[in-house]
């Protein structure tokens, strides 16, 4: 913006002297300008960052994208029922089995069957994919003999899209057709592999059954092979058991011989050292000498304590006085009847003694009795005396010899010892070969025994009857179809409206660009602007007096005096807002200037039906006066200046001092300038008109500006230090949108008539 003395031309009839060319709006400062940014940048990432939950707006986006949902559900239900027609029905046959974990145990072994904590956790799986198995597969396909019928290759699935695609092709030439596969073991596994992919294990929940599935395209064949497998994987079952108690067998009796062999080398290694160092042994527990020398010095002890039983008994009777002895010597009954004899004798010699003397006959014959029995009594003593001695003696020989036959046997046997050790290395060597050996021996005998007596644990329940359809079911996969259409239409509408960063409702305006919303033009439907302000009661002239009464409210001094009217891209509606606001106002009774400002794509002079020979280009370059580019228009108190020819350098002109002249005039002479500005990006024409201008209007076009669009140019104008007034939201369809209600709902402002009553009307004009 340039300062100056500029002299600018009045219109005729002017009396007032040219003023001095001073700027129309206070520039705003460095400060003023930051501040403005960061508020802007705050509210929009307090917009950015607000997560709330808002039913109402994912419903209005619903709404909006319906006919995107409503056509991915039309599509997803047309391919699925194409598909579903053209897929070959299959058909499933079901037999059932009793898979239980113990059978009855006519004969139990050890090792032989599983313990119950072995089998709790993975024996049904086990079962479970035996039956999956491809060598039961394979069994089954043997027995049905499908290599050679061909069965399989008939009933070959075709995929829908194979059929669709076949209509289209002609019959395939037999010479160009693949081969068969001629390697048998090639078709084994393909035949495998074809009934594993039909084959399906379902267990039944909470029981001890298994319902086995086969589909395919024939029901007769699904039923033979449903039920071949349930018989194929009993006959492997049988045949597993028998085969672990045969291989059991026959690796028990690879044992036996090989132990049977170690046993008897170790046996002749045994003999051979015995013999060799003259080593016998007695019912092969001890040798001759061990026992020679356990059961001498067993002798030995019992003649040892036999002779210290006598010597005590000889030592008693030596240190006996006259006949006293040991109780167990007088205790005899030779020497007690003496003594009895002798004190009856003596007990009589008493009694006598009272009556006769001792030189009685009587009593010296008494006295002759009692000496005579002492005498026997003394003989008998020293009798037993000598006997005591002579078992004494004997006692002593008898222990001092068997000490002698101890002391010899002991050096034999240690000797057997030094000689022994190598014996009992063979001979514990032979005892451990024939404990295994007699182990296995017995351990195959009950192998045999339960091998040949063992039961089966599987049984069959049900077989399988006729196939029945198993699929495709058409009302089932269209109801799948709605379900999965619904699914993806609302995630395609959502993410068409994630990606859709378009300005579309005034809400938009103000969360992404914090201006405030002076008004929104609704879209035109059939009608011309021209034709739509016929009827003064029509929503888009109410909507623009609206307009004009927002802006009266947008300073502190009403509406600005020199009003510029941008957008960020062209043919969003500023032309046709610049034209209706200038309208607007001059229907107040104001004067009004509407200048064409945008000297590259001039409109101003087409909407208002004026000649465009000269305008705004002339003046500023010096070729015209006001006074000859101002023209009146229709409208009462409404006048125009138009672009006039197009320059080559239209920035050049609008930097220079006569366009600040130009609207310093203008501004005195009348009420109210409204330009129609260029658009804001790609061209320096807009942020230089929004310098000079008292304030600008930012016109968005509804659905078609985005949202960096529209930053973008507020930030060209702020940096130009304009002051933006506000935004305005033209040709706005609230059902596009998705709006149901406030700015979408016009009906109120044409409540004397229907809108089609209206367009009739306006027609007939």
């Amino acid at each position: 913006m340039q300062d100056g003395n500029t002299n600018a031309e009045l219109p005729a009839g002017s009396n007032l002297p040219a003023p001095r060319v001073t700027p129309i709006v206070r520039p705003m400062s460095q400060a003023e300008n930051h501040a403005l940014s960061l508020d802007l940048r705050s509210h929009e990432a307090a917009a950015e960052t607000q997560d709330e939950l808002d039913l109402i707006s994912y419903w209005r986006i619903l709404v909006k994208r319906k006919w995107v949902v409503f056509g991915t559900v039309v599509t997803i239900i047309s391919i699925v029922a194409l598909g579903t027609l053209l897929t070959t029905p299959i058909y499933r046959a079901t037999s059932t089995l009793q898979i239980e974990r113990d059978t009855i145990q006519v004969v139990k072994v050890e090792g032989m069957q599983q313990s119950e904590a072995d089998w709790d956790g993975d024996f049904y799986q086990t079962q479970y994919e035996l039956l999956r198995s491809r060598a039961l597969a394979e069994r089954v396909a043997s027995q049905l003999n499908l290599a050679q019928t061909g069965e399989m290759d008939r009933l070959k699935v075709t995929s829908p899209w194979q059929k669709l695609a076949g209509m289209f092709q002609s019959e395939p030439d037999p010479e160009d057709a693949p081969s068969v596969v001629r390697d048998s073991a090639e078709r084994k596994l393909a035949l495998a592999r074809s009934i594993q992919g039909g084959l399906v294990i379902e267990p039944v929940r909470n029981t001890r059954l298994v319902r086995v599935h086969f589909d395919s395209p024939d029901a007769e064949f699904s039923t033979r092979v449903s039920n071949a497998v349930t018989k194929a994987y009993i006959a492997s079952n049988l045949e597993r058991r028998f085969e672990s108690s045969a291989y059991a067998k026959e690796y028990l009796e690879e044992r036996l011989q090989e132990l049977k062999v170690k046993l008897e080398d170790s046996e002749r290694k045994l003999v051979e050292f015995a013999q060799k160092e003259q080593i016998v042994g007695v019912g092969g527990e001890a040798t001759l000498t061990e026992q020679n020398l356990s059961s001498i010095n067993s002798a030995w002890a019992k003649a040892r304590e036999d002779r210290i039983r006598a010597e005590s008994r000889w030592r008693q009777a030596t240190a006996a006085q006259g006949t006293f002895l040991p109780a167990d010597v007088l205790g005899t009954s030779i020497i007690q009847r003496l003594q009895e004899n002798r004190a009856k004798l003596s007990a009589d010699y008493q009694d006598k003694l009272r009556v006769y003397k001792p030189d009685f006959p009587s009593m010296q014959q008494l006295k002759a009795q009692i000496d005579e029995v002492e005498r026997q009594i003394t003989g008998e003593v020293t009798n037993i005396k000598g006997s005591i001695r002579a078992e004494y003696d004997a006692a002593l020989e008898q222990e001092t010899m068997l000490g002698s036959q101890l002391k010899g046997l002991k050096g034999e046997f240690l000797d057997l010892q030094n000689r022994s050790i190598q014996y009992n290395i063979y001979k514990r060597e032979v005892d451990t070969n024939r404990q295994l050996y007699d182990g296995l021996l017995q351990r195959y005998k009950e192998i045999g025994i339960a091998g040949g007596v063992s039961t089966n644990n599987v049984s069959v329940v049900d077989s399988a009857l006729n196939g029945f359809k198993f699929k495709p079911s058409l009302l089932r996969n269209l109801q799948l179809a709605v379900l999965v259409g619904l699914m993806l239409g609302v995630l395609l509408a959502f993410a068409l409206e994630y990606f859709d960063d378009t300005i579309k409702t005034p809400e938009d305006l103000e969360k992404h660009l914090g201006l405030a919303v002076l008004g929104v033009i609704p879209r035109l439907k059939g009608l011309t602007p021209t034709m739509a302000i016929e009827d003064p009661r029509s929503a888009f002239a109410e909507s623009y007096r609206s307009v004009r009464t927002a802006l009266q409210f947008s300073t502190d001094s009403g509406a600005p005096s020199c009003l510029l009217v941008v957008s960020a891209t062209p043919s969003e509606g500023k032309t046709t807002t610049a034209v209706m606001l200038a309208r607007n106002f001059a229907q107040l009774g104001k004067r009004v200037l509407v200048i064409d400002g945008d000297l590259r794509n001039a409109s101003l002079h087409k909407s208002l039906g004026l000649s465009n020979e000269m305008g705004l280009c002339n003046l500023l370059a010096g070729h015209a006066k006001p006074m000859d580019i101002i023209v009146p228009t229709d409208e009462p108190n409404l006048f125009a200046m138009t672009s006039g020819p197009l320059p080559p350098n239209p920035a050049e002109l609008l930097a220079g001092s006569k366009m600040l002249s130009l609207l310093t005039v203008a501004v005195e002479k009348y009420d109210k300038v409204i330009i129609d500005g260029p658009p804001v990006l790609g061209l320096a024409d807009a942020p230089i008109l929004s310098n000079i201008a008292h304030a600008t209007l930012l016109v968005v076009e509804s659905s078609q500006t985005r949202v960096t669009v529209a930053r973008n140019a507020l930030k060209r104008l702020r940096a130009a230090r304009a002051y933006v007034v506000g935004a305005l939201l033209t040709k706005y369809d609230a059902k596009a949108v998705g709006q149901g209600y406030g700015y979408g709902d016009y009906s109120y402002y044409s409540y004397g008539g229907t809108d089609t009553d209206n367009k009739a009307k306006l027609t007939k004009q």
